[in-house]
């Protein structure tokens, strides 16, 4: 009995060492699989998770249930997912689909789709409206290697404005992205340039690849082991106000949402038989970086 037992306590303490070593111990809780391969995005909106997945994948919405798995799907008739990148929504509880995927930065058809509150009770539904943009600052597509700036896979609306984040994909990448402006109405829009800022230095883990506004204005910004916060978010933003933390756990995360002012949830991409989870993570529990 004394073999079985110290058997059973080295493999608690294995197991432990394990998930303290991936983050998911300490920082990022592990609430199931989110039943799709390839979530680029997530909404938390009046107590419903929604999440889309990005080129290559049907024009669908997929509820997820608290711990994952997908509990409804909405077809989205008219669109094609060209490149479905981010979810956000409005006060109202609108969901937008920021459709601006741009990896050859050659695309001229960047588009946000409305779909209504009132639908998200149907099995289909249409775009309500479509907001068409541009870049103020591209005028070759595609510009030069050591210009691709131009890549987005993170937004969320605020008082009637979409802020939009991009990915660098420059030859020589320096961690620096873009925040652009563009009107939450429909029509076609010229974007405007909020700022350029800087993330941190290494691609794999500093490229953008999500964000979400809290109920009480906190943005997060998201890429592959760490989350920026930004309080206080007013139209713009100081670089020195972007707060570094370390999820301590590496995988293809693009899907991040604000539950509520003190909770994360946050998706990654299923590959090599790895990921493809929903996480849960308190904005108390993350430690600065250092």
């Amino acid at each position: 009995m004394k073999k079985i037992y110290k058997a059973k306590l080295l493999l608690t303490v294995f197991v432990l060492f394990l998930l303290s070593c991936n983050g998911t111990a300490d920082k990022l809780t592990v609430l199931g699989e989110t039943g799709k391969k390839e979530i680029s995005g997530l909404q938390y909106v009046k107590g419903q998770l929604w999440a889309i997945e990005d080129s290559g994948n049907k024009s669908l919405l997929y509820r997820l249930g608290k711990e994952g798995g997908v509990a409804a799907k909405i077809s989205i008739n008219g669109i094609k997912n060209n490149d479905w990148e981010d979810l956000t929504a409005d006060a109202e509880g609108n969901l937008y689909i920021g459709d601006f995927g741009n990896n050859d930065n050659s695309r001229k058809d960047l588009s946000i789709y409305r779909i209504n509150n009132s639908s998200l009770r149907s099995i289909e539904a249409s775009a309500a409206y479509t907001v068409f943009f541009r870049y103020p600052d591209q005028s070759e597509f595609p510009p030069k290697k050591s210009e691709f700036l131009f890549d987005a896979e993170a937004f969320f609306e605020h008082k009637g404005n979409f802020y939009i984040f991009t990915k660098n994909r420059s030859a020589r990448y320096d961690g620096s992205f873009k925040v652009y402006k563009v009107p939450n109405r429909a029509g076609s829009h010229t974007a405007v340039l909020v700022g350029i800022y800087t993330s941190c230095s290494a691609y794999r883990k500093c490229a953008v690849t999500g964000a979400d506004i809290s109920p009480d204005g906190t943005v997060v910004l998201l890429s592959s082991d760490k989350v920026w916060l930004i309080p206080n978010f007013k139209e713009g933003f100081k670089q020195d106000a972007m707060q570094q933390y370390e999820l301590g756990h590496y995988s293809q995360k693009e899907g991040i949402t604000f539950k509520d002012n003190n909770t994360l949830l946050i998706a990654d991409e299923k590959e090599k038989g790895t990921g493809g989870k929903l996480y849960q993570v308190t904005v108390s529990g993350l430690k600065p970086k250092g």
